[in-house]
């Protein structure tokens, strides 16, 4: 179906571009899957590991956003460093986001068994914008329609990740070169991608032989936008079900469910409640996790 929209409702929209919100996606099971959101993450663990987590944003609302990654990461098998990589696309009706990154990690220890990774991304990013799946409001303005228009930059992130025992702390930047994007033309079309800062921590308590709880918390910062915090917590059964809450200022509240089969397959889904204004216009969002975990390795 084809969406009738002003042009420059189109080009404020972009890949999600807009100044008003986050340009990256959320992730509500981003604790599952650390390392997207913080490439020092890459080779902290002493095995190889796939994740690929499915977001279905604003159920109800035509064209919402949906994005989709695949992420591998795991260490070296005798040198304190790790090595990663990931693949996302973030559509929301007419325009889309692909972004393909390889990591690179080096881990040292500090004190006793503190240790800190430091990682470096570098990937290739493409926007698009798919003029053939939209019809402006002045018909003789022709200048979009019929056409696909796209733009490669390239891209780079780069993170801290400190943790020893039960507990963990990390701060990361994404979108180091702050690209402009010429999606349109020379004079309308000029997109800038914003640095986004994450600082993430958390905690694993042991409550007795059978029970966990993982309380943890993502601050995300984008210069105008205000700070968005989110705070979590999720209960473990003997290490194969679990179930959580989370809460996204200004955004939403979330449940989270999962399952860990022989240790090695895990498998999550969460729903996030609207909280803001929009929550009068869908009926919230879906997430699905689904990951596999490698042989150990001997580490360092």
């Amino acid at each position: 179906m084809k969406k009738y929209l002003y042009i420059c409702i189109v080009l404020n929209c972009i890949a999600s571009l807009k100044v008003c919100s986050q340009q990256l996606p959320h992730y509500t099971q981003y604790m599952f899957n650390d390392y997207i959101i913080n490439p020092a993450v890459a080779g902290v663990r002493d095995h190889y590991q796939i994740r690929s987590i499915s977001r279905f944003q604003w159920a109800g609302i035509v064209d919402a956003p949906q994005t989709i990654s695949l992420s591998m990461n795991g260490p070296h098998n005798n040198r304190p460093m790790g090595f990663g990589g990931y693949l996302y696309n973030d559509v929301t009706g007419p325009t889309s986001r692909t972004g393909l990154y390889g990591t690179y990690a080096y881990n040292i220890g500090i004190k006793g068994n503190i240790r800190l990774s430091m990682g470096l991304s570098f990937g290739v990013l493409q926007n698009k914008i798919d003029g053939t799946e939209i019809t402006l409001h002045d018909p003789n303005d022709l200048a979009m329609q019929g056409g696909i228009t796209s733009s490669f930059v390239p891209d780079a992130s780069v993170g801290l990740y400190a943790y020893g025992g039960s507990w963990y702390a990390g701060f990361s930047a994404f979108q180091l070169f702050s690209n402009n994007l010429k999606i349109y033309d020379e004079k309308n079309g000029l997109n800038k991608l914003k640095s986004h800062f994450y600082l993430i921590g958390g905690y694993s308590y042991e409550i007795n032989s059978e029970f966990r709880i993982d309380p943890s918390l993502i601050i995300k910062a984008m210069s105008p936008v205000p700070i968005q915090i989110d705070l979590n917590a999720k209960v473990t059964y003997q290490e194969m079900v679990w179930l959580g809450i989370s809460y996204r200022s200004r955004d939403a509240a979330s449940v989270l469910a999962g399952y860990i089969h022989d240790q090695r397959y895990y498998f999550g889904y969460s729903y996030d409640f609207s909280t803001s204004d929009i929550r009068n216009y869908n009926s919230g969002s879906h997430e699905i996790m689904i990951g596999v975990r490698f042989t150990s390795l001997t580490q360092w």
